[in-house]
């Protein structure tokens, strides 16, 4: 039961939490790396993490009936009957309180508001927010940003506005893709109610609008922060945002992913390249390493 406790808390979904990590490069070199507190980022980190699982074991939890009648989710531990609900609910409880507690521990005071925001919000999603289309991914888009504005406040630097609309507009493309794949994989509408009011051409559209604000936002926000970035460089790391958008965008209509992006996370060989570029981009753009 253990290995399907740990499976219920869903720690390689742990990934999305990059987003988390997203201003740190440019905080610290905007403030000072003298100003960093490493364990206090760390325990927030963690903390946020902690919190996280307990969202996808109350999620699993509410959702156990209708995943025993979907083709994958029909093998997650409560609804394949490994795991009793009455285990799940303590497993709930315990997160909860282990990953607010190290939120706190963060000594970054807005950790545990933002945290207990992102609990709400999901528990409103879970609870029947879900089943109303656009709202649905409204909501989980808002996870992203959310993740962004926690990343802030544990390097303690004032979000941009133009990170803030990148990182909303990206989630939500990210959103309109899953369910795309929900249509495209005809999933039982008795399962996800909201597909009633979507079709693949308005997703598509969505999709696309999307995408492209989201490229136009990192602009922004590269020329917004020239004042910390090395002259010349400004928008070195922009052509890895674009390619990997557009990447993303090519497999969902190509290759027909986009129903988990913690699985292309994982398995696509050109989005782990691309991140990586992107890293050696941002920080050389920054004047972290290289001739200056």
């Amino acid at each position: 039961m253990l290995i399907d406790l740990i499976r219920l808390a869903r720690p390689r979904d742990w990934i999305k939490n990059v987003f988390v990590l997203l201003p740190l490069p440019f905080a610290l070199k905007a403030t000072s790396w003298e100003h960093f507190e490493p364990l206090s980022f760390l325990l927030g980190l963690f903390g946020f993490c902690l919190v996280n699982s307990a969202i996808y074991t109350l999620n699993d939890l509410y959702d156990a009936e209708n995943d025993r009648l979907h083709p994958t989710k029909c093998r997650r531990p409560i609804a394949a009957g490994k795991v009793p609900k009455g285990v799940a609910a303590l497993q709930v409880v315990v997160l909860l309180l282990a990953g607010l507690w190290l939120c706190r521990a963060a000594a970054r005071p807005p950790a545990t508001t933002i945290a207990l925001v992102y609990i709400v919000i999901n528990v409103v999603y879970s609870f029947g927010a879900k089943h109303v289309a656009l709202l649905d991914v409204f909501l989980l888009s808002s996870g992203f940003v959310i993740r962004v504005l926690l990343g802030c406040v544990l390097v303690a630097a004032p979000p941009s506005p133009w990170l803030l609309l990148c990182t909303s507009t990206l989630a939500l493309f990210l959103g309109f893709t899953k369910r795309r794949a929900d249509l495209t994989d005809e999933l039982d509408l008795n399962h996800r109610p909201s597909l009633r009011g979507y079709s693949k051409a308005f997703l598509d559209q969505a999709m696309s609008i999307c995408a492209g604000v989201a490229i136009l936002a990192y602009a922004l926000y590269c020329i917004e922060a020239k004042g910390i970035l090395m002259p010349g460089r400004e928008m070195a790391s922009l052509p890895f945002v674009a390619y990997g958008i557009l990447n993303y965008l090519r497999m969902v209509h190509v290759e027909g992913i986009g129903g988990s992006p913690v699985d292309v996370a994982y398995h696509s060989k050109s989005m782990q390249i691309c991140a990586v570029g992107w890293l050696l981009a941002a920080t050389w753009s920054l004047g972290l390493w290289g001739l200056r």
